[in-house]
């Protein structure tokens, strides 16, 4: 098996390509095999090159209370009065540790999404 590291984007070309012609190999044959190696310098070049930013703090809270068929009153909780949900929800007002703890710990959304911009938000409210 002669695989090299995936070092340019025209490595990296290449290499999808040859992870499409393998797509349909078995797992355990040596097509399965490489193909499974060839995703992991994939992987590793895409997570370099390429990385995934976080969503924005409120997005995030969005997609969580989608996500989980949440409300207003269910945010109560962990961020305060109504009027608090819909000021951090509006972007009028920004989430204090105390919110980005209880987000985290009640609805499981990661507290890197929820830090994001909270200086950029706070510098702009000076």
């Amino acid at each position: 098996m002669d695989i090299r590291p995936v070092k340019t984007e025209a490595d990296y070309q290449a290499t999808l390509k040859e992870i499409e012609s393998l797509m349909s190999a078995e797992a355990g044959s040596e097509e399965g095999d490489r193909l499974d190696v060839l995703v992991t310098l994939v992987e590793a070049y895409e997570r370099q090159h390429y990385p995934v930013d976080f969503p924005d703090p409120v997005e995030a809270i969005k997609f969580r209370m989608e996500q989980q068929g949440l409300t207003v009153d269910d945010l109560v909780p962990v961020i305060g009065r109504k009027n608090r949900v819909y000021e951090v929800l509006a972007r009028k007002r920004p989430l204090t540790l105390r919110m980005i703890e209880g987000l985290h710990d009640r609805f499981s959304i990661p507290a890197e999404s929820l830090i994001k911009h909270r200086s950029n938000h706070d510098s702009s409210a000076a």
